[in-house]
């Protein structure tokens, strides 16, 4: 067994045998060259995107009938339905959070150029928090009204939360693996990260990676309102997400999924492919502490493990994309964890005070800020933020995009249970 620091350490696994030292050691360099997403703010990742640069938000107060006596009512719903854009056949047989998660992956992969790939170099990560949970619910008060004859003959496999992975591999042909990480708000960026290790492992030449959730509903909202994680500024709803002001008080729940290309360069290269940028390096770990206190010490071995995969220091890093969920606690150890590990010098941004919470698409789409971030040269404000906490003693973007020369970046994603993980990108060469 071989431990943190030797030479044969990578992503915090022992080293597998018979695979080439240079795999490894992460010398194998992966670029990302296609992106998608659905989120509250766009169709697609240029129409999100401009609007994120904007400072446009989506939330709002929601006036479906089920939601009438909830204690809160603040959501971000999609700007455009996944049956507007998928067949009704096809729809009907997949979860809500399977059709959005299929709806990114399509957008990534023709972004990407259709890479010719053989389907068993090609694999599928897609990570989610709850799987098919609006499924679950449904099936369940279906089958209580009207008898359980009338559940649906495709319950299981649109509410099992494999079923995203397993969709979008079935759609683009991938028989590399179909792997469906479950760890809550950081289920998009361990996707991500797992690619990393999947094309550095040698056991592919291209993964599609992301995350998708879909849990706007009655059972969700309440659960997550019972235990103080959401805002309740119903009489201003764009300005509920508050990430690192001194009025934050939860964050906003929403619903969205993003999806990336990753290659091996030299695969790209070979078929002539524009790399958006450099996915460097990847840290994950745990911090076997509380079920919703996050840790600082575990975050900071995560940004440390992203740095180091990717051969970079702190001094490296210009920009931060943070998790910050605009919750009292959360907001304030990361913004501790960043000190510590980077400084007072890279500029942070919060896209959720934008976007709202996507839970388990969140790593995913924050992770495509970041190559933008970096491809453009641009980084993000952070909205509603008109009294920083004194604590957060780190230089948050506001007031507008700020342009600079980005030439590193890391996206931070934490997740209840105490789950962490934070990549690394950097320019394509």
């Amino acid at each position: 067994m071989s431990y943190e620091g030797s030479d044969d350490y990578f992503l915090g696994h022992p080293k597998l045998p018979g695979l080439p030292e240079q795999e490894i050691r992460g010398t194998t360099e992966v670029v990302v060259t296609g992106m998608g997403m659905t989120t509250p703010l766009g169709a697609d990742v240029r129409s999100t995107w401009s609007r994120l640069l904007a400072g446009d938000c989506a939330t709002r107060v929601l006036d479906e009938p089920w939601s009438h006596d909830l204690p809160v009512r603040l959501a971000g719903r999609l700007s455009q339905e996944p049956a507007e854009v998928l067949d009704r056949v096809e729809a009907r047989r997949l979860d809500r959070c399977q059709q959005m998660a299929l709806i990114a992956a399509r957008q990534a992969w023709k972004d990407a150029g259709d890479p010719p790939v053989a389907p068993e170099r090609f694999a599928v990560v897609v990570g989610t928090g709850l799987g098919g949970g609006t499924t679950l619910v449904d099936q369940h008060d279906l089958s209580l009204a009207k008898g359980p004859h009338r559940v649906s003959p495709f319950a299981v496999t649109m509410l099992m939360p494999n079923g995203p992975a397993a969709a979008v591999s079935m759609a683009l042909g991938a028989r590399g693996g179909a792997h469906a990480p479950t760890s809550a708000c950081a289920s998009g960026a361990e996707a991500i990260a797992l690619g990393l290790a999947i094309l550095r492992a040698g056991r592919a030449d291209v993964v599609l990676a992301g995350g998708t959730e879909a849990c706007i509903g009655r059972l969700s909202m309440a659960a997550f309102a019972r235990m103080g994680a959401l805002s309740g500024r119903h009489e201003d709803p764009e300005a509920a997400a508050r990430p690192f002001d001194s009025g934050r008080d939860g964050f906003v729940m929403a619903e969205g999924a993003g999806a990336v290309v990753l290659e091996r360069a030299d695969f790209a290269r070979a078929r002539g492919a524009m790399a958006y940028a450099t996915l460097a390096g990847a840290g994950m770990t745990s911090d076997a502490h509380a079920m919703t206190a996050p840790s600082t010490a575990g975050q900071v071995r995560a940004i440390g493990h992203a740095l180091r995969t990717g051969g970079l220091v702190p001094h490296d890093i210009v920009h931060v994309n943070a998790h910050a969920p605009g919750t009292p606690v959360g907001d304030r150890i990361e913004a501790a964890a960043v000190l510590e590990s980077l400084g007072p010098h890279p500029l942070v941004t919060a896209t959720k005070s934008v976007t709202g919470h996507l839970i388990g698409g969140a790593g995913a789409v924050e992770a495509i800020f970041t190559v933008l971030s970096v491809f453009e040269n641009v980084i993000p404000a952070t909205r509603n933020l008109h009294d920083k906490d004194p604590e957060v003693k780190l230089d948050v973007v506001t007031g507008g995009p700020r342009r600079t020369n980005v030439t590193a970046a890391v996206s931070n994603s934490f997740g209840f249970g105490g789950h962490n993980v934070v990549l690394s990108f950097t320019r394509a060469g």
